[in-house]
């Protein structure tokens, strides 16, 4: 029986495929970390547009 569980690898599959949602997981939350800044950024500049604050040849 204790040779049966040493060779028993389901756990080791299961570990595996853990650590690849958690490696997916975290590229999907780093790209929308980067998206959310670029959307802020070109926002702000949308915005100083609209309110005159930046030269007219850079709208």
């Amino acid at each position: 029986m204790f040779k049966a569980f040493l060779r028993d690898e389901s756990g080791a599959s299961a570990a595996e495929y853990a650590l690849i949602l958690a490696i997916v997981g975290a590229g999907i939350a780093g790209a929308a970390f980067a998206l959310g800044t670029a959307i802020d950024g070109e926002m702000e500049a949308a915005a100083d547009c609209i309110d005159g604050t930046t030269a007219a040849a850079s709208c």
